[in-house]
């Protein structure tokens, strides 16, 4: 996991230079899923359900899940998230970037950054001997104090041979609830947060989910294995 992981965040470095103006999301998926397979790495997340792509890419009020398209062309202003799963030797690791196009509005940093500092304050929660709501609840309280709604729909999990395990992370939730964290769980720790409600709809694509208000959304994601020393994030170079 620590190799996917590594690996997995060199492609998404890499891929800073194609989210720009007059590129299609299909472009920017295709450009991903060949850096994964040369550097070894699976991707998931094609044939996951019956997904046909490595990656999703989600622009402004989309929240999660939106489809790599060849008609969805990047303008400046756009508001772009790379969520996507690669596995080395059957391990996953799953990590979700942010990118601006052009110049984007002061709102879009904002909340952005917030997500940010949700992660990073929650991955600090991923302690031997925390439960998985300190988790949620540290996400929770650093969207809602900024204004911003954190949404119930989707979750974090465990990862490891699978993309999807075991415990649930919800976002939101009181502390010392759920499961008891133990050295060795691998987690996939996923804020997403909304300008307004945090309420979603999810399209006629069936996987495509936006906010049903329009409003901006934003969506992270980190790899994190609990260690005795504290938590190792297995996605940042």
């Amino acid at each position: 996991m620590r190799t996917a992981g590594r690996l997995l965040a060199g492609v998404m470095e890499r891929v800073k230079d194609k989210v720009i103006e007059g590129a299609t999301t299909l472009q920017i998926d295709s450009f991903i899923e060949k850096n994964m397979e040369a550097t070894g790495l699976k991707p998931e997340c094609k044939g996951y359900g019956g997904y046909k792509h490595a990656t999703c890419i989600s622009l402004n009020d989309v929240i999660v899940h939106g489809i790599p398209s060849d008609k969805i062309v990047l303008k400046s202003g756009d508001f772009v998230k790379i969520d996507v799963v690669g596995s080395y030797k059957h391990y996953c690791a799953d990590m979700s970037r942010f990118f601006f196009v052009g110049d984007v509005d002061p709102l879009v940093v904002r909340i952005a950054n917030v997500c940010q500092r949700a992660l990073d304050k929650a991955i600090d929660k991923a302690i031997v001997g925390n439960r998985v709501s300190d988790i949620s609840a540290c996400i929770q309280s650093e969207a809602e104090q900024h204004g911003f709604g954190v949404v119930r729909q989707f979750v974090g999990h465990g990862v490891g041979k699978n993309m999807h395990e075991a415990p649930e992370i919800p976002n939101f939730g009181e502390p010392g609830k759920g499961s008891v964290l133990q050295e060795g769980m691998t987690l996939a720790i996923e804020p997403m947060i909304t300008q307004g409600s945090y309420d979603v709809k999810i399209m006629k694509d069936g996987w495509t989910a936006k906010t049903v208000d329009g409003g901006i959304a934003v969506q992270l994601e980190d790899t994190v294995l609990v260690t005795k020393d504290g938590p190792e994030v297995l996605t940042r170079i």
